[in-house]
């Protein structure tokens, strides 16, 4: 039973519990709620992950607005929010101070993981496999034989090998490279020049202006997109690029994933139709078995917030 404003007086009023369901990622945060009424889905910036300054705070910047927009009748009946985060893993005491600010906004019972975990979750539905996560960041997670394994994911400066930050990243290397003599010519010189009009003539301005702002990693992954652009057209450098980022891809999958076993592909990257297809031609010619997906990491977060006899259990925090 809810107690509900009525003008002056509270009257009680039976209303269906609700459960929100959250994917925090890096470049995007995504919100579900279902209820009696359905279900709704929003979209909006995502954070830097936890293990950063003011983590908390940042995350809670990019849920809030977005749960808030729903509306109060909307939210009436929440008792049960799933969120898979990134970063939970490397700060899960933030991780779990984030989980308690949730519960005293909303009053309800918080379920929070990494959003590797709730990726596989939503993929393999709580069953064995392998999920390779390949967006702004690069992590394989596999659960085999009730144990989880991870590989790479070690963040922008250490490693994603094969992300969406790497592959903007090198290709911005090659057209420096390009610019000043040391590299091939390629078509990503001009690309970068395009990125602001002090650029054109001059691309002296550019690491500034790529690593200035508070969320670099996101900054450079938004020049992958023109990478893979120009490979398709077929220029040579960034041809390369793509290569490589499929073969790191690979090499962070094969290394916790017994042949023969299923590996879903979710994350930014995989939206590119031509990669996609690509990076599962070699993940089989490694013999791995691609498989689709049986849902989101939204799946997966809902799952995350009411499953409890999953081998996943060990590693959710709940308030």
């Amino acid at each position: 039973m809810i107690f509900i404003q009525k003008g002056e007086n509270l009257v009680s009023t039976p209303v269906e519990p609700s459960l929100l369901s959250v994917d925090l990622g890096k470049t995007n945060s995504r919100i579900r709620l279902d209820d009696a009424n359905g279900r709704v889905e929003r979209q909006g910036p995502g954070f830097p992950g936890f293990p950063v300054e003011d983590s908390v705070e940042l995350a809670l910047a990019a849920i809030i607005p977005l749960v808030a927009a729903l509306g109060t009748d909307r939210l009436a009946g929440l008792v049960t929010i799933g969120v898979g985060a990134a970063g939970v893993d490397s700060d899960p005491v933030s991780a779990r101070a984030f989980a308690l600010r949730l519960r005293e906004h909303w009053d309800a019972e918080i379920a929070i993981a990494s959003d590797v975990l709730t990726a596989h979750l939503g993929a393999f539905a709580g069953e064995t496999g392998t999920v390779l996560i390949a967006g702004t960041g690069a992590v394989a997670y596999s659960i085999h034989g009730g144990e989880a394994r991870r590989s790479d994911g070690w963040g922008p400066w250490l490693g994603d090998e094969g992300s969406g930050r790497w592959a903007g990243q090198i290709g911005l290397v090659c057209a420096l490279r390009a610019a000043d003599g040391r590299g091939p010519a390629t078509a990503l010189e001009q690309d970068a020049r395009g990125l602001g009009a002090d650029l054109s003539a001059d691309l002296s301005a550019l690491p500034r202006a790529l690593t200035g702002g508070s969320d670099v990693a996101r900054s450079l992954a938004s020049f992958a997109p023109t990478v893979f652009r120009r490979a398709a057209e077929g220029d040579g450098v960034a041809s390369s690029i793509v290569d490589d980022a499929i073969a790191h891809l690979v090499a962070t999958t094969a290394a916790i994933t017994v042949p023969g076993t299923p590996v879903s592909v979710v994350g930014g990257l995989a939206d590119d139709h031509e990669f996609l297809r690509r990076l599962l031609n070699e993940l089989h010619r490694h013999r791995l078995r691609p498989h689709r997906p049986a849902g989101t990491p939204l799946d997966g977060a809902a799952t995350l917030a009411t499953r409890r006899d999953l081998p996943h259990e060990r590693y959710v925090i709940r308030v």
